[in-house]
């Protein structure tokens, strides 16, 4: 009998490279990625079960009320959450799932699921972040501005996380972190 999969949280202040590294760990076939489910409606070729799980208001709020998500959060009046099912769906499966998720989620989930692993991406330095962010040529200085500054909330609270990786060069960091995720299912 398969054991049960690992649950990863992974976190990191914008521009820390969380998205990059969580694209490089999903090449592993038994590793899945949780769908966010949100209450906005799809932009562009969006569609639902792929970027995020499209509900209505009513629906969102009736999953809260059945504790449905991991974590939820409202932001510019949708909701964002991370729905249970699915995840322990492919955790029975024997596969590990990775909740990409903001700092304040990993609280939430850690608080009602204290086996996960909770892995914090940290870049070298706030110097490389804004470099980093910079270079996307995606924000506004307004918007950097203000991404910068909530970097240097959550830096700190990469202390109250299992494990802490430095993004100071992808493959190092990747490799550190399969390294980990290799150890844990040892442990299992």
């Amino acid at each position: 009998m398969k054991s049960e999969g690992l649950l990863l949280v992974i976190s990191g202040p914008a521009g820390a490279g969380k998205g990059t590294v969580v694209k490089e760990l999903m090449k592993d076939e038994n590793m899945r990625l949780s769908i966010s489910a949100t209450t906005r409606a799809p932009r562009g070729q969006e569609q639902n079960g792929v970027e995020y799980y499209f509900l209505s208001k009513e629906e969102f709020e009736k999953m809260i009320a059945d504790n449905g998500f991991y974590e939820y959060a409202q932001y510019v009046g949708n909701y964002y959450g991370s729905p249970k099912k699915p995840v322990e769906q492919w955790l029975g499966e024997g596969r590990d799932v990775i909740l990409e998720i903001e700092v304040q989620g990993c609280k939430s989930v850690k608080a009602q699921t204290p086996e996960c692993i909770s892995i914090f991406i940290k870049p070298p330095s706030l110097e490389i972040l804004e470099k980093r962010l910079r270079g996307r040529g995606t924000e506004s200085e307004e918007v950097i501005a203000k991404r910068m500054a909530r970097a240097a909330e959550e830096l700190p609270l990469a202390d109250d996380y299992d494990y802490v990786v430095v993004n100071d060069d992808l493959d190092r960091c990747v490799g550190e972190l399969r390294d980990i995720i290799a150890k844990l299912r040892d442990e299992k």
